[in-house]
């Protein structure tokens, strides 16, 4: 039997076949070295090839919404397809959040999420979906302190006076959010607790209609995201008890810290991260965590947030993971102490 006629020049010498079964062999065994990282590499490198969506899980207006579109707006520019921005909200941004945990892990849908991602899964009963296990965190964009805010013609001054008419009425003030389990919710819940007072929840779709509210007098408080919040400040139409960080914000040099104004236990922060589906692949993960970094990196970036009282973080996926932990734990124990636990 001729054996060469098993190869695909019968009449190439033994020796030149020999030394070309060699080279094949050896490029079979560096594909199987380095096979995954090229397939990585090269599904990196073609994603995307079409338009992403970003859920944001509230009404347009509020800060998440705000972030999210400024960070649309970039991306779309470095991946030369459009970042296209979905409100979709609801249920304290589980509505939203439930969408992007139910859709194919393959890049092209996008969570814009605020802390209410780790307050939810102690505040309902029963949830649309795991956020630990459905989720992916890929990076915390920008965070910033929150303000609490009232109608300027209220008659609290500071936020002593508050607190005392708060104590003295429980249950008499109502306090706006952007729906139940929002941080801006929890803002106002970690803020009650820490202060021993009793006010009641009004809940919106969105943090811009529940400053409509604050302002038209159908709620006298909201502990809101600094970027929304300071933006109505300068048109008198509402008025800054405390900032809710350790030092006094230099947008608001002559609002005191809510320390400075009596209530030394409160503290709270607001955050925006980006989040996929469980199954994403890890290349895409890391580009759109790493791309969104360039982004916050921007000095064009920085000031805008700036203006919002923020600041960029675009951490990792492991750090952000980390910093979620961290948070799911802290509001269990104020969803615990507030007995706010929903159906």
């Amino acid at each position: 039997m001729n054996h060469s006629r098993q190869f695909g020049n019968p009449g190439m010498p033994r020796p030149r076949r020999r030394a070309v079964l060699a080279r094949l062999g050896a490029l079979g065994t560096l594909g199987a070295t380095f096979g995954p990282w090229m397939g990585t590499a090269l599904a990196q490198d073609a994603w995307p090839g079409k338009p992403v969506r970003l859920v944001v899980p509230f009404a347009p207006g509020g800060t998440t919404d705000v972030i999210g579109r400024m960070l649309a707006q970039k991306l779309s520019a470095m991946w030369g397809h459009s970042v296209l921005v979905e409100n979709r909200a609801g249920a304290g941004g589980n509505v939203g959040a439930d969408v992007v945990a139910k859709s194919a892990p393959d890049g092209y849908t996008l969570l814009m999420a605020s802390g209410s991602i780790t307050i939810n899964p102690s505040l309902y009963r029963r949830m649309p979906f795991d956020t630990r296990k459905d989720l992916v965190p890929i990076t915390n964009v920008a965070a910033g302190p929150m303000l609490v805010v009232v109608q300027d013609a209220s008659p609290y001054k500071t936020l002593k006076e508050l607190i005392a008419l708060a104590k003295a009425k429980p249950g008499a003030i109502n306090f706006g959010s952007a729906g139940v389990g929002s941080q801006v919710h929890m803002a106002a819940e970690n803020f009650a607790d820490a202060a021993g007072i009793d006010i009641t929840h009004v809940p919106y779709k969105g943090e811009a209609p529940a400053y409509t509210d604050l302002i038209g007098g159908q709620v006298q408080l909201m502990v809101g995201n600094f970027a929304t919040a300071a933006a109505l400040l300068g048109s008198g139409r509402l008025r800054a008890l405390a900032v809710t960080s350790k030092q006094r914000s230099p947008l608001l040099p002559d609002v005191p810290t809510a320390h400075e104004a009596g209530l030394r236990n409160f503290e709270n922060s607001g955050w925006f991260g980006l989040l996929a589906p469980a199954g994403t692949p890890a290349a895409v993960i890391a580009k759109v965590q790493a791309d969104t970094a360039k982004v916050m990196g921007h000095t064009e970036t920085k000031a805008r947030l700036y203006v919002q009282g923020m600041a960029p973080i675009a951490n990792t996926s492991a750090e952000f993971a980390r910093d979620m932990d961290r948070e799911f734990e802290r509001w269990a124990q104020v969803v615990k102490n507030r007995r706010l636990q929903q159906n």
